[in-house]
C-alpha cells in the first residue's frame, strides 16, 4: 500500500472491492459493445485505466479486484473459462505492472505533476505494460479455437491501442481527482469553467458531428479540439485538462460511431482507432502542458516568496518589512489606530561567531526568527532588517502592549536550551506618539534600542521607554 494511503477497515475494504469489480464490469462491458473485429477486442478499454489507478492509490495487493471484474467481463461475453482465466490474467498483471512501474519509477499517484513523469507514465504504463494483455487475450482466444490466428495481429493491435489509450485517458482523472492534489485544489472563477465546459461540447459538437453529409466538410477541423484543451491546462490543472479530454471523448466516439467526425471515413474499427490515437495525443498534449504550466507556477511562486522573505530565517526581508510599514502609517492615516515597531538586537553576535563559528552564529539568528514567529501574532510582521538586527511591526498595538511582546520573544530565547545561549535588546517606536512615518519611527526605534544596548548605552532623545530583556 502506498505510504499516503489510510489504513482501511474490513467494512470498508470490502465495499470498496465491491465498487471495483462493479465498476470495471460496467466499463469493461460498455467498452465491448465497441468491439466490431472481435467480441473480445475493443478499441475503447476504459478499465486498465481504472486498474491502474485503483492499484497506485490502494496498492499492489487489490489486484484479486482487478482478476475478478476482467474474468466476470469475459465469462459473459465470449470464450469458456480457459479463454476468461487467461484474459483476467492478462489484465491483472497489466495492471500491476503499470503500476509497479509508475510507484517505482515516475512518481507513484503524483505521476501527472511532472512533465517527465507523464512522459515515463505513457511509455511504461500505457505502452509497455499493455503489451501483457494484448499478448495473452488474443493467444488465450486462439488457443481456444475462439479467434483465427491469421486475425491475430489484428485483434493485437486492437486490443493494445484500446488498453493504452484506455490508461492514458481514465487513469489520470481517477488519480488527479481521487488522489491527494499538489497545493491543493485550483481555484478559477466558476462561471470561466462554465464557459470552458460550453465552448468544449460546441468545439466537440462541430468536429464530430453526428451528421454523415458533414464529415468531409468538416474533416480538417480536428485541430479545433486542441485549443479547448489546452485552455483548462493553462487557466486550471491538469484535473481539469485530463476531464476536458474525457468529455470531449465521449462526443467523438458518439460522433464517429454514426459517421461523423474527420475519423469516420474509414471501417468502423479502424476509424475508432484513429480516433484513440489522436485522443491519446491530445491527452498526453494537455497532461504535459499543466504540469510545465504548474510548475511555471511552483517557480515564480518561491521566486516571489525569496524576493519578500530572509533566505537564513524565514521571516520578511528588509525590503517587505519597509512596504509593511508604509502600510500600516497609511492605514493609521484612515483610522488614527497606532501601532508599534520593535527593533531587536541580537547581543554579541561577534563573539559567538569568534568563539562558536560562523554556523552557530547564523543558528543563534535562526533561533531568534524562531521565537518571533512563536510568540507573535498572526496579523504581526517579523523581520530580519539587517546583519544580527530584527524588526516587528504589532498592527492596532500601544507601547504597553509593545514592551509584552518583547517580553515573550525574551522569555522564548531564555527558555531555549540550545547552546549558546541568546538574548536580545529591544527598542520601541510607537506610531504616532515616537513619529507617524516610517522613517521618524525606525530612528526612534533604533535609538531607543541602543540606549540599552552593552556596551553602547547613551542618552534617547526620543523613542518610546526601551528595556533590556534577556
Amino acid at each position: 500500500m502506498p505510504d499516503d494511503a489510510l489504513p482501511l477497515t474490513t467494512a470498508r475494504r470490502a465495499g470498496i472491492v465491491t465498487a471495483v469489480v462493479g465498476l470495471y464490469v460496467i466499463a469493461g462491458k460498455l467498452g465491448l459493445t465497441l468491439a466490431f473485429l472481435h467480441p473480445s477486442a475493443t478499441p475503447v478499454w476504459a478499465p486498465t485505466g481504472i486498474a491502474i489507478a485503483v492499484l497506485l492509490l490502494y496498492g499492489p495487493g487489490w489486484w484479486p479486484a482487478i482478476w475478478v471484474g476482467a474474468f466476470l467481463v469475459n465469462l459473459t461475453t465470449a470464450g469458456n473459462v480457459f479463454t476468461s482465466i487467461g484474459i483476467a490474467t492478462g489484465n491483472a498483471l497489466e495492471g500491476w505492472l503499470g503500476a509497479y512501474c509508475i510507484q517505482r519509477w515516475a512518481g507513484g499517484t503524483l505521476v501527472f505533476h511532472r512533465t517527465h513523469t507523464i512522459l515515463l507514465f505513457v511509455a511504461l504504463a500505457a505502452g509497455l505494460s499493455t503489451i501483457v494483455s494484448a499478448t495473452l487475450g488474443p493467444t488465450s482466444l486462439a488457443l481456444g479455437g475462439f479467434a483465427r490466428w491469421h486475425d491475430y495481429p489484428g485483434i493485437w493491435l486492437t486490443w493494445w491501442l484500446g488498453d493504452a489509450t484506455g490508461a492514458i485517458l481514465v487513469a489520470p482523472v481517477l488519480l488527479l481527482w481521487l488522489a491527494p492534489a499538489r497545493g491543493g485544489p485550483s481555484a478559477r472563477p466558476g462561471l470561466e469553467l462554465s464557459v470552458l465546459a460550453v465552448v468544449l461540447i460546441l468545439v466537440g459538437e462541430t468536429v464530430f458531428s453526428s451528421v454523415p453529409s458533414a464529415t468531409t466538410r468538416r474533416a480538417a477541423l480536428a485541430f479545433l479540439c486542441f485549443p479547448v484543451i489546452l485552455w483548462p491546462a493553462f487557466r486550471f490543472s491538469a484535473r481539469e485538462a485530463a476531464t476536458s479530454v474525457v468529455v470531449l471523448a465521449g462526443i467523438a466516439i458518439h460522433g464517429t460511431l454514426h459517421g461523423g467526425g474527420p475519423f469516420a471515413r474509414f471501417p468502423i474499427n479502424t476509424s475508432l482507432l484513429l480516433l484513440q490515437s489522436f485522443l491519446g495525443v491530445a491527452a498526453v498534449t494537455g497532461l504535459v502542458v499543466s504540469a510545465a504550466v504548474a510548475a511555471r507556477r511552483d517557480a515564480e511562486r518561491q521566486l516571489r516568496h525569496l524576493s519578500v522573505s530572509d533566505p537564513a530565517t524565514g521571516l520578511a526581508n528588509y525590503r517587505e518589512f519597509m512596504a509593511v510599514l508604509e502600510r500600516e502609517v497609511q492605514r493609521f492615516g484612515r483610522t488614527k489606530r497606532p501601532f508599534a515597531v520593535l527593533f531587536l538586537d541580537v547581543d554579541r553576535l561577534k563573539a559567538i561567531n569568534d568563539q562558536h563559528g560562523h554556523l552557530t552564529g547564523t543558528r543563534a539568528l535562526c533561533r531568534v526568527g524562531e521565537a518571533l514567529k512563536a510568540t507573535c501574532r498572526a496579523i504581526d510582521v517579523p523581520a530580519r532588517y539587517g546583519g544580527d538586527e530584527f524588526a516587528l511591526v504589532l498592527p492596532e498595538s500601544d507601547a504597553r502592549a509593545a514592551l509584552q511582546a518583547g517580553r515573550r520573544v525574551a522569555e522564548r530565547l531564555a527558555s531555549d536550551t540550545e547552546r549558546p545561549p541568546v538574548t536580545v535588546s529591544i527598542g520601541v517606536a510607537v506610531c504616532p506618539d515616537d513619529g507617524a512615518t516610517p522613517e521618524t519611527l525606525l530612528s526612534s526605534a533604533d535609538r531607543a534600542l541602543y540606549a540599552v544596548k552593552p556596551g553602547h548605552r547613551r542618552a534617547s532623545p526620543g523613542g518610546t521607554e526601551a528595556r533590556k530583556l534577556k
